[in-house]
């Protein structure tokens, strides 16, 4: 087994880059997943691993027999590189380079006829995706799509803040109007959460295909939602402030949606 013990190792400091550089991600078609249950979600949401880099400090042989039986793809490192590599304080010393998925909206599978989907236009912060993502996965929502994306999937602070939802998840991505496009060539509800034009969310029925819409906080959803919308949905509010942060008011709107579907 190949033992690699500097962190200024050529291949090491392609890694950094890999964990950094959205560019290189984009590049290669790989990214790093760091973390025992991360490797695992990844392995079970259908993830191709190229390699598995250990720390025997940290991690054992022993466990590495969990994620394969081929070690000709496992690179021990040593603590210092591990350290050099890991994006978490706190990890159990192994890592994983994986492939990227293809997330075309063409390659969504929908396994029901009356598919729930949470669609979220434009998120930023890394911290509202792995959200999003969490709260997705907790609902078993049947798809997340994100229009147009400004942050790449495999940012190492979406594979943390979601704790590994980005890999339970189905996830497609495209531009508002690909999105809008699809959701009616598949007859899927459209519901945007928007102020103007709006009823309250729990007035309207989710038991039919559909789709819950959230903006940012900051700029909330474009027009062409608003105007291609089956309807937009308010969440009432009794105080001072017009809006909540995205990842809740999508917990509010699927949840809801999941209740009124006996929560299956």
């Amino acid at each position: 087994m190949k033992l690699i013990s500097s962190p200024q190792n050529p291949f090491i400091r392609q890694l950094v880059q890999l964990k950094d550089k959205s560019r290189d991600r984009k590049k290669s078609g790989t990214f790093l997943i760091e973390g025992i249950r991360e490797i695992n979600l990844a392995l079970k949401g259908g993830y191709t691993l190229e390699t598995l880099l250990f720390c025997p400090e940290l991690f054992s042989n022993n466990q590495l027999k969990d994620f394969t039986n081929d070690t000709s793809n496992c690179i021990e490192i040593s603590k210092e590189v591990y350290q050099k590599l890991a994006y978490r304080e706190t990890t159990e010393g192994v890592l994983a380079i994986a492939k990227v998925k293809n997330h075309a909206l063409t390659n969504l599978n929908f396994t029901t006829s009356n598919p729930l989907v949470l669609i979220a236009e434009a998120p930023e912060k890394p911290g509202n995706i792995g959200a999003l993502l969490r709260t997705a996965d907790a609902a078993n929502v049947d798809a997340v799509i994100i229009a147009n994306p400004k942050t790449d999937l495999y940012n190492p602070n979406i594979i943390r803040s979601s704790v590994g939802c980005v890999f339970t998840n189905q996830i497609g991505t495209g531009t508002t109007s690909e999105i809008i496009n699809f959701l009616k060539l598949k007859n899927i509800n459209i519901y945007c959460a928007i102020l103007q034009e709006s009823v309250p969310y729990h007035s309207q029925d989710f038991t039919k295909p559909s789709a819950i819409v959230v903006g940012t906080e900051a700029t909330g959803l474009s027009e062409e939602w608003r105007n291609q919308s089956t309807q937009n949905i308010i969440i009432p509010m009794q105080g001072e402030i017009d809006s909540m942060n995205v990842s809740v008011a999508a917990g509010i709107l699927i949840f809801e949606a999941k209740r009124q579907r006996g929560f299956n």
